[in-house]
């Protein structure tokens, strides 16, 4: 069969080559591209369903990224040793490209699409999660698929205060703004990432810098899509509420009913939804059929009615800038925070913000409790832990706990970086640190507020922070028609379901730290991301008061049941004496006192961290340790434990892994003609550290220096312990 392969490159001053190509793999999906940047590559593909389904309300798209272990010559870990479910780090990825591809299907498109994203050959220096999005537009951008598009993502990172697009690996661990942009040629859609405490006229910036080379990568799509000579599918838009064509004064008569209820500003989720499913059952017999007298669904009905509702809720933040619960575009709900709610936790929280609360738990472990990371491009550990559950119960549902949901895993993931900023160095913490935040209560913004629990339950725990870290989502209700928006502070469920926008931003009184931003629209105007920013700030600022209020700095000291660690440095030559053969000697001293050590290698030094469940354990196993590790001293006396005896003298440990040689002639004052009949190997005696020669490092020992000399008050003590 002939292939017809097509590529085109992406070239910009001081940014990698990119190279897309299509036609020669995948060909019998409806778009499949190869996207290479050096070695490496990405692979993805997309299809869509023939037929549409009618029945299935919101868009049926799924976007899978999968990184094969081949593609980096390794072998998968584990029992299986195959690729299995997806790893977190590849949801997060996945995620990223399914916020940015979502607001550009066509309204009313109901096909089923998958898009596989899959990276194939991996280089070092490349970090393919900025790719993943670009590789999986071009493959819609080939294909029949409708797709408002093209889009692109980026990474952009600020080194020694130059901005870097999709820098190498090792650039990216030096930057204090490490961004993910996804734009069309005119609109920012998709923004996430970590900062060192910046500005937000810097993020902006930094945005601003991005969206320049997502255009260019964008125009040489166009020019792929010409190439091919694309044809996009017709299809026929599904909405259930066309089909439904009720009297206007019906029309009207429910949406001034809901509106009514919309502007009592109820706070309550639960009151509120009992209001407007009231004015739904007033008007039921009525909704039960349109003007022609056809019978109408009740799952119509329900779908007609919350359109009316939506429509409600953002007439009234536009025309009268009140909200559905009552506040200002600007005003945060109430908000009570207490810490050291379990007892038996190292650290806890109770952070609630309106009906939005999470119970926030950090443990304390050791460096045997680092988490394990096996990925195709990277190995290593993790010693900051975050993790974020969502159950059924927390908005009043039921449904079955099957593991984290990629929501979770994604929220997860941005309170873990939003965290990260503030932790002290390895250097001043060495304890493993897991963070759990359990939401009990969600009306909006539970992502915020696991950082703000998290960030006062570090402090409860002793981890000694550089600053409290505040969250916040803010909102967006636009008009089109009048160009009239408003932005949101703390946005509700019911605000984040019916708005433009999801844009949660943390950060510290200093900046911030991390952010992400998500969009119903086809993007968002400068104008607008710089207010959500500046609004965003005031609203960060008020909860973080609240905050400090609470608890303002980490406690001086952990709590009492808290484990207790600490570091030995010693010299690289020792490791092997306190690991003892086949490690009996580091055994032997966790087992006596139930405390786990490790030891690792570093700058020629070896460093020993001791972990134990309280500080006696801890003094018991750091003494053992420091009696092995002492340095040997001249004119020192020692007890110690004869380990050979030769004619010429026996050899004594004196020290922990140290023995010397206790010659003949240093045993007694007097001739000893025969040495093993006056020792013993086994027995213990004192001995005085004589000298220790320069050249070879080996110890002379004397025990008749200890002894009184015969004619010398005419006994002889013999200090043999034995």
């Amino acid at each position: 069969m002939f292939r017809k392969v097509i590529s085109k490159t992406i070239t910009l001053p001081d940014h990698p080559l990119i190279t897309i190509e299509t036609g020669k793999l995948a060909t019998q999906a409806d778009g499949a591209v190869v996207v290479r940047v050096a070695d490496t590559m990405l692979l993805a593909t997309v299809v869509a369903k023939e037929h549409p389904n009618s029945e299935q309300g919101g868009f049926p798209l799924s976007i899978d990224y999968q990184e094969k272990f081949a593609a980096s010559g390794k072998i998968p870990g584990g029992f299986f040793k195959r690729e299995g479910r997806l790893g977190d780090h590849e949801i997060i990825i996945a995620r990223l490209v399914d916020r940015a591809l979502r607001p550009l299907f066509p309204k009313g498109f109901a096909h089923a699409v998958q898009v596989n994203i899959a990276l194939i050959s991996a280089d070092d220096a490349v970090l393919p999660d900025a790719f993943a999005a670009l590789a999986a537009s071009a493959a819609l951008a080939v294909s029949p698929i409708p797709f408002n598009g093209p889009i692109s993502e980026v990474r952009v990172v600020r080194v020694k205060g130059k901005f870097v697009i999709n820098p190498v690996a090792s650039l990216v661990e030096q930057a204090d703004i490490n961004l993910i942009v996804a734009a069309t040629d005119d609109s920012i859609l998709m923004v996430e990432g970590e900062m060192l405490e910046v500005a937000e006229a810097e993020v902006v910036e930094a945005i601003r810098y991005a969206h320049t080379a997502i255009k260019w990568q964008c125009q040489v799509q166009r020019e792929l899509m010409e190439a091919v000579g694309v044809t996009k599918q017709p299809f026929t838009p599904i909405d259930w509420l066309a089909a439904i064509d009720y009297p206007a004064t019906l029309r009207e008569a429910v949406y001034h009913a809901m509106y009514a209820v919309a502007r009592k500003g109820i706070p309550s989720k639960i009151l509120r939804r009992e209001a407007f499913t009231a004015v739904l059952e007033a008007y039921k017999e009525q909704l039960a059929k349109d003007q022609q007298g056809e019978d109408i669904a009740a799952a119509q009905q329900q779908a007609w009615a919350f359109e009316i509702e939506k429509q409600v809720i953002r007439a009234l933040v536009l025309e009268e800038g009140l909200r559905v619960d009552g506040r200002r575009h600007d005003q945060i709900r109430s908000i009570e925070s207490e810490v050291d709610y379990l007892p038996a936790a190292h650290g806890s929280a109770l952070f609630t913000r309106g009906e939005t609360q999470s119970l926030t738990t950090v443990t304390l472990g050791s460096k045997l409790d680092e988490q394990i990371i096996d990925r195709a491009m990277e190995d290593g550990y993790s010693r900051f832990l975050l993790h974020y559950n969502f159950p059924a119960f927390s908005t009043k549902e039921i449904r079955p706990n099957r593991g984290p949901s990629r929501r979770e895993i994604g929220h997860g993931n941005l309170a873990m970086r939003a965290l990260k900023a503030v932790l002290p160095p390895d250097t001043e913490n060495l304890y493993t640190i897991r963070i759990v935040s359990d939401i009990l209560e969600s009306n909006g913004s539970s992502s915020m507020a696991t950082v703000c629990a998290g960030s006062l339950a570090l402090m409860d725990a002793g981890i000694p922070i550089k600053s409290h870290v505040a969250g916040i989502a803010m909102g967006l209700i636009t008009d089109p028609m009048t160009n009239q928006f408003a932005i949101l502070s703390d946005i509700l469920g019911d605000e984040d379901y019916v708005g433009d926008m999801d844009f949660k931003v943390t950060g510290t009184q200093e900046g911030i730290t991390a952010c992400q931003m998500d969009m119903k629209l086809a993007g968002i105007s400068y104008q607008m991301l710089e207010q959500a920013l500046l609004q965003a700030k005031a609203g960060r600022l008020h909860i973080f008061q609240k905050m400090t209020e609470t608890i303002a700095v980490a406690r001086s000291a952990r709590k009492p049941h808290a484990p207790s660690v600490t570091t030995i440095e010693v010299d690289r030559e020792l490791i092997g004496i306190i690991i003892g053969p086949g490690g009996k000697v580091i055994q032997e001293i966790q087992k006596e006192s139930d405390t786990s050590i490790t030891i690792v290698e570093k700058d020629k030094k070896g460093i020993v961290t001791i972990f134990a469940s309280n500080q006696v354990l801890l003094e018991k196993a750091m003494s053992r340790i420091q009696t092995i590790v002492a340095k040997p001293v001249v004119g020192e006396v020692y007890t110690g434990k004869v380990k050979a005896v030769l004619n010429y003298g026996a050899f004594v440990e004196f020290m922990p892994g140290k023995d010397g040689l206790l010659h003949v002639s240093e045993v007694r004052w007097e001739r000893i003609e025969d040495l093993e009949k006056v020792l013993e190997v086994g027995e213990t005696l004192q001995v005085k550290l004589v000298g220790i020669d320069s050249k070879s490092g080996k110890y002379r020992l004397s025990r008749k220096v200890l002894l009184v000399p015969e004619g010398q008050g005419g006994i002889d003590q013999d200090p043999l312990i034995d």
